[in-house]
Protein backbone atom coordinates (compact mmCIF):
# COMPACT_ATOMS: atom_id res chain seq x y z
CA UNK A 1 0.00 0.00 0.00
CA UNK A 2 3.04 2.28 0.32
CA UNK A 3 5.85 2.45 -2.22
CA UNK A 4 9.05 4.28 -1.32
CA UNK A 5 11.50 4.88 -4.15
CA UNK A 6 15.23 4.29 -3.79
CA UNK A 7 15.93 8.03 -4.03
CA UNK A 8 13.48 8.73 -1.17
CA UNK A 9 14.99 5.96 0.95
CA UNK A 10 18.49 7.34 0.35
CA UNK A 11 17.42 10.83 1.47
CA UNK A 12 15.68 9.47 4.56
CA UNK A 13 18.76 7.40 5.43
CA UNK A 14 20.92 10.51 5.02
CA UNK A 15 18.63 12.48 7.34
CA UNK A 16 18.82 9.84 10.09
CA UNK A 17 22.64 9.45 10.00
CA UNK A 18 23.80 9.75 13.58
CA UNK A 19 20.24 10.20 14.85
CA UNK A 20 17.71 7.91 16.46
CA UNK A 21 15.34 6.58 13.81
CA UNK A 22 11.73 7.57 14.42
CA UNK A 23 8.55 6.47 12.66
CA UNK A 24 7.58 8.59 9.67
CA UNK A 25 3.92 9.58 9.56
CA UNK A 26 2.21 10.17 6.22
CA UNK A 27 -0.83 12.39 6.65
CA UNK A 28 -3.15 14.86 4.96
CA UNK A 29 -1.86 18.40 5.34
CA UNK A 30 -4.92 20.60 5.01
CA UNK A 31 -2.75 23.31 3.51
CA UNK A 32 -4.02 26.72 2.65
CA UNK A 33 -4.32 28.31 -0.75
CA UNK A 34 -2.51 25.39 -2.38
CA UNK A 35 -5.16 23.01 -1.12
CA UNK A 36 -4.68 19.78 0.81
CA UNK A 37 -1.77 17.47 0.06
CA UNK A 38 0.01 14.51 1.59
CA UNK A 39 2.93 15.27 3.87
CA UNK A 40 5.42 13.46 6.09
CA UNK A 41 6.61 14.14 9.63
CA UNK A 42 8.31 12.26 12.44
CA UNK A 43 5.75 11.01 14.92
CA UNK A 44 4.91 8.31 17.45
CA UNK A 45 2.89 5.28 16.53
CA UNK A 46 -0.78 5.21 17.59
CA UNK A 47 -3.09 2.24 18.03
CA UNK A 48 -5.16 3.43 15.04
CA UNK A 49 -2.18 3.37 12.64
CA UNK A 50 -1.34 1.02 9.82
CA UNK A 51 2.40 0.28 10.04
CA UNK A 52 4.71 -0.40 7.10
CA UNK A 53 8.35 -1.47 7.50
CA UNK A 54 10.21 -0.54 4.32
CA UNK A 55 13.99 -0.71 3.89
CA UNK A 56 14.63 -0.37 7.61
CA UNK A 57 12.27 2.56 8.19
CA UNK A 58 8.81 2.57 9.75
CA UNK A 59 6.02 4.45 7.98
CA UNK A 60 2.76 5.04 9.83
CA UNK A 61 -0.59 6.10 8.40
CA UNK A 62 -4.00 6.28 10.02
CA UNK A 63 -5.82 3.04 9.11
CA UNK A 64 -9.03 4.74 8.00
CA UNK A 65 -7.14 7.34 5.96
CA UNK A 66 -5.00 4.85 4.03
CA UNK A 67 -8.10 2.87 3.05
CA UNK A 68 -9.36 5.99 1.27
CA UNK A 69 -6.15 7.05 -0.49
CA UNK A 70 -4.09 3.90 -1.17
CA UNK A 71 -1.72 3.34 -2.79
CA UNK A 72 0.75 5.97 -1.56
CA UNK A 73 4.06 6.64 -3.28
CA UNK A 74 6.95 8.50 -1.63
CA UNK A 75 9.61 9.83 -3.99
CA UNK A 76 12.47 12.31 -3.78
CA UNK A 77 13.10 14.69 -6.66
CA UNK A 78 15.68 17.46 -6.95
CA UNK A 79 13.28 19.90 -5.28
CA UNK A 80 12.33 17.66 -2.34
CA UNK A 81 9.99 14.87 -1.33
CA UNK A 82 6.84 14.16 -3.26
CA UNK A 83 4.09 12.10 -1.63
CA UNK A 84 1.27 11.06 -3.95
CA UNK A 85 -1.78 8.85 -3.69
CA UNK A 86 -4.66 7.60 -5.81
CA UNK A 87 -6.95 10.45 -4.71
CA UNK A 88 -6.91 13.94 -6.21
CA UNK A 89 -7.64 16.60 -3.63
CA UNK A 90 -9.49 19.79 -4.46
CA UNK A 91 -7.37 22.92 -4.85
CA UNK A 92 -7.29 25.78 -2.39
CA UNK A 93 -9.56 28.76 -2.23
CA UNK A 94 -10.22 31.26 -4.99
CA UNK A 95 -9.36 34.28 -2.86
CA UNK A 96 -5.61 33.69 -2.90
CA UNK A 97 -3.70 36.79 -3.84
CA UNK A 98 -6.78 38.93 -3.35
CA UNK A 99 -6.38 39.32 0.42
CA UNK A 100 -9.34 37.03 0.99
CA UNK A 101 -9.97 35.25 4.23
CA UNK A 102 -8.97 31.77 3.03
CA UNK A 103 -5.72 31.59 4.97
CA UNK A 104 -6.32 33.99 7.82
CA UNK A 105 -6.54 32.45 11.21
Amino acid sequence: MIEVTASATNQIAEYFKGKEISPIRIFLNEGCCGGPSLAMALDSRKSTDAVFEIDGFTYIVDQDFIKKVKPIKVDFLTNGFRVNCAVTFSSGCSSCGSHGSCCSG
